[in-house]
This record gives C-alpha cells, structure tokens and sequence, in this order.
C-alpha cells in the first residue's frame, strides 16, 4: 500500500498550532486571565457571551503602551523570559508569547489599553497574523480590555468537535475558581450575557475564598497553616507549603474532586501528591467520605518543567519524594488542635442556633440575633489549660477552657489515643494459654495469618491462636476480638478494631485525674477531629454563646452578675 505524504498548507498549521493552545472558551479565559495577574491586576472582569462565541476580560494591571501594544499578538512575543536560561526561572503565570498571537488567528482580537502614566489609552485589532490592521486612541481608565470575537469562526469543524456549551461554561468558572483560591488578593466580577454570573471578592488567605465557592462550607470549617521548609539541593532559596483543609469533623466530600494542588500559582494535576494527600487523611473520615483540601506550593522556579502539557495543566516536578514528605507534614500539623483553634466559631453558631430555638419554645422572646463570634477575635488560649471538670452520664468528659467548654466523648476520644499507639508501635505478644477457635473459614485462617498471629490446628475444626496484638491479651473478650479481625480488612483496619476493643466503655466512671489524663492524651494526637471511623469526638461551646443566650453583656466596671 503507498501513502501520498504531502506538506500541510502553512495556514492549516498555523491552526493546528493555535489549537493547541486554545481549545475551547475556558482556555481563553485562562491565558487572558493569566495575563492580567501577570500584569498586576488586582480586580478582573470576566464577560461571557457563549452561544456567540465571544470572551471579553478587563482589569486594572500595569496596561500597555502603543509600542508593546503593536507586538502583542505577533508570535512568540512576551515579556516574561528573553533567553534560553529565563525558561529555568519562569516566576509568570504566562511566558511561551503564543496566547494572543493564537487567538489573532482563532477569532477577532480586539485590545484597548493604558498604561498607568500615560494620558490616553489605545484600541488596537489584529488580523490572523497578529498585526494591527487598525489603531486609534481610546478613553479608558488605566488597565487593560481584551475582546475576542466569533471564537473558531473560520474553523467551525473546531468547533463541532468541543464539549456542549454548557459545559464549557461550567468549565470557565471551575477555572476561575481555581485561579481564585490561588490568587486570592484579585476580586473577580463575571458576568454572562450582559448578566451578573457570580463574584469572588478578595480576601487574605484561600481561607476567605473558598466559602464564596464551595456551597455549605463556611469559614469555620477550614484551618490553613503555611511551612516554610528547605529545598533540596540549594542552600540559598527557601520554599513553602500551604495547605487549606476542611476539618473533618465538619467538611467532607462523596469524591474527591476537591483534592487540589497548586505550583507557583497554577493549579496542576500531580496524581502523586493528590494521593498524599487522600492518605494523609485516612482514618480521620467516615466510611466513602473523602476530605476537603487545597494545597499549595511555592517552588524554586529550576525545580519545574512546565513543558509537558499546551495548557500547563501538567508539570515535571523534581524531587517529588521530598514535597510529599512535607505536605504530609503539613497536613498533619494543620489538623492538630491549636490554641486559635479552640475558639469554635461554627460549632458557636450551630449550638447558637439551637439555643435560640429554645428562646422561641420557651415562652419569652429577644429582639436580637445570636451572632458567632469571628475566629479572628477569639481569645487565644493554651492547650494546656483544657480542664476536666466533670463526667456526664458516664459517657461526656465536660471541659473547661478560657474560651469556653468542650463535650468530649470518652469512648472514641480515647480510641483515637490508643488507634495512634497501636499503629505507632503495632507489636505482637504471646498468649498463655492460648485461645481456641472453632469452625473459622479458610479466609479467616488466611486474614489471622496474614496480620502475622500464630495459628496451630488443634483438633476437628479448631485452632489455637498464641499470639494476639499486644493491646488485647488481658482483655475478657480477646476470644471475640479474634473473630472480628479475622473477618476482613487490611492491617490497617485490624489496628483500628483493636483500638475500639481496647478503648474505655461509654458508661464506665472516671475519675478527675483520669478525665484529665485522657484530655492531655487525646489534645496530643495527630487527628485529634475524628476517630477512625470518622465520628467527630467533641463539641465546642463558647463562652460568647453563652452570655448571648442568657442576655449577658459584659461591662468593664460592673458586675452584671459577676463578683467583683
């Protein structure tokens, strides 16, 4: 068979190339909104007219002048990098100078532009070859707006191959949103068909971002820490992991489609640390739940290739073994109790709520709401004085702290202390005299074997078990423990029924010193939020909730109530 291999027309490569780059209304956004970060913008509009295939983004960055204006859309222009060793320290968002000259050939591109110190702005279109075919000035405010019209128009086959519209809408606010939690100092305004769509309004941290993205998770329910830690082989950069999580005790997903991970400003797909992070939060979640979480990286920038993928959305990165070590570190320092964490701010909220609707059923009526209090005027407070101060019904340690109180449930507080233990030193002890089991399956045989007890045949349909994990062997019920670990599940799952089978009993009396012992132990564990099935292990009460229900405003100079 022979093959008529023949040359493509240059204007067919040319589109193929600008494909690449740009594959649909989401990938415009993204590369004119990149721009505008890199330009400094700190506000961005993003309009959107799908069904007429047109994308207009404004902001208020550094703007351009008639010069830089006039090669804008030319290829392989830009201003990020110069040489070849600029692509080893890439600190933009965009730097291949291929976006605006793709478009050119894509659509009709329309700039106008200001720069900062200039007195008049430019309004400049481009033809497919990304010159400007017209110039004339322009009133507009310093900044820049980029207009791109009738998308694929001369290459409707394009078109007919791209996800529905309503899709591709969905997938330009998902990147927006992501370009958000990584850029949280911009406010976003979009707008679709001349319509509001949705904002995003600026905040400190990502912490402040995503509740205005994600429905039903509020503040409260996300703690960040930032680390900085050591880059491998340069003694003379540092670099930094962020990591924002829902705790999970509160915030948790049925998929993990809010496992994310950003690099240097971008979100990317890492399949390695995503799953570093899934299995930083095991067993602190219930059964098919999956955690809430956004990490973010801030990398020297010769330790990335951003060459793997048109869109960036794939990198190399070096020394991945190293980065993952440090956001589990990170993960598992952000879900520890901390003094700023004792003040519960949802917790207030929805313990407030209940209060109030025992106001309503209680005869009497306030004319004011009950308000959390805001994290960030919280009372800091040591960990060490968390104080037991009573047993309710044989089952709640009731704690005191300066913030206010914490119901702890015994139980599962003190199956995560001892869950952590057992995983932390998993040992095997002889058992004198051994147990005998009867009528187990040859799964269980292979389960009991595969967790390393030693098991002997001991006669018709019986075997001697002389060895169980070490937490077990004074327990009355050891023989019933066996049973259940040799029901199934992985190591991991056997540790977990071994801690619940070691774990105190609702309803057994403690002491003060004993409450207090099981505090101090639990506050100290990796994942003190959950046990390991996933159940939260406290409530939090504040002292604010409190005063507001009883109708207490404290007043500096008067008791109100109080000895003075």
């Amino acid at each position: 068979m022979g093959f008529n291999i023949q040359p493509l027309p240059t204007e067919v490569v040319h589109l193929i190339a600008a494909g690449e780059v740009i594959d649909s209304l989401a990938a415009v956004v993204r590369e004119l909104v990149e721009n505008s970060i890199d330009a400094g913008a700190t506000r961005i509009t993003v309009s959107l007219w799908a069904d007429q295939w047109r994308v207009r983004v404004a902001d208020n960055g550094a703007g351009m002048d008639l010069d830089t204006l006039k090669q804008a859309a030319l290829p392989h222009t830009t201003s990020k990098i110069h040489d070849r060793q600029d692509l080893w320290n890439i600190r933009s968002l965009g730097f291949r100078g291929e976006a605006l000259h793709s478009l050119s050939q894509l659509s009709q591109l329309e700039i106008l532009s200001r720069s900062a110190t200039a007195t008049q702005g430019w309004r400049l279109l481009y033809n497919a070859e990304g010159e400007s075919i017209q110039v004339e000035t322009a009133a507009i405010a310093p900044g820049t707006i980029v207009t791109v019209d009738h998308l694929f128009g001369n290459w409707s086959a394009r078109r007919q191959g791209l996800p529905a519209i309503a899709q591709q809408i969905r997938s330009v606010q998902s990147m927006i949103q992501q370009i958000a939690l990584s850029h949280p100092h911009v406010t976003w305004q979009v707008q679709q068909n001349d319509r509001e769509w949705f904002n995003v309004w600026a905040g400190e941290t990502a912490r402040k971002i995503l509740p205005q993205i994600l429905r039903g998770v509020q503040i409260g329910d996300l703690q960040e820490t930032t680390l900085e830690v050591p880059t491998p082989e340069e003694t003379d950069s540092s670099s930094s992991v962020y990591v924002l999580l829902g705790l999970p005790d509160r915030c948790h997903r049925h998929r993990p489609d809010w496992v994310r991970v950003a690099i240097n400003g971008r979100f990317v797909d890492i399949p390695e640390l995503e799953q570093t992070i899934l299995g930083a939060f095991r067993k602190t979640l219930p059964r098919e739940r999956h955690p809430v979480c956004v990490v973010h990286l801030q990398v020297p920038p010769a330790h990335i290739d951003w060459n793997r993928h048109p869109a960036k959305a794939e990198i190399y990165l070096h020394h991945l073994s190293h980065w993952q070590l440090h956001v589990t570190q990170a993960i598992e320092q952000t879900l520890r109790l901390k003094p700023e964490s004792l003040s519960e701010n949802l917790y207030s909220e929805r313990v407030g709520n209940l209060l109030k609707t025992a106001e309503s059923e209680g005869g009497y009526t306030v004319n004011r709401e009950i308000q959390p209090v805001q994290p960030e005027a919280s009372t800091p407070a040591s960990l060490s004085l968390v104080r037991a101060i009573a047993q309710v019904h044989n089952r709640y340690i009731l704690a005191e702290h300066p913030a206010g109180m914490w119901l702890v449930e015994q139980h599962i507080a003190h199956e995560r202390v001892l869950y952590e233990q057992v995983c932390d030193r998993w040992q095997l002890a002889p058992l004198e005299p051994a147990i005998i089991l009867n009528h187990l399956s040859t799964a269980q045989l292979e389960q009991l074997e595969r967790l390393g007890l030693d098991v002997e045949p001991f006669g018709e349909q019986l075997w001697a078990i002389r060895t169980v994990p070490a937490m077990l062997v004074d327990r009355d019920d050891c023989a019933e423990a066996l049973i259940e670990l040799s029901l199934g599940g992985d190591l991991q799952s056997a540790q977990v029924a071994t801690a619940c089978r070691s774990a105190i009993r609702n309803g057994t009396p403690l002491s003060l010193t004993e409450m207090q012992t099981l505090l101090d132990q639990w506050q100290q564990t990796r994942n003190p939020r959950t046990c390991p099935h996933g159940r939260p292990i406290h409530l939090s009460l504040e002292e604010t909730s409190l005063a507001r229900f009883f109708r207490r405003h404290w007043v500096i100079g008067k008791s109100h109530g109080l000895e003075k």
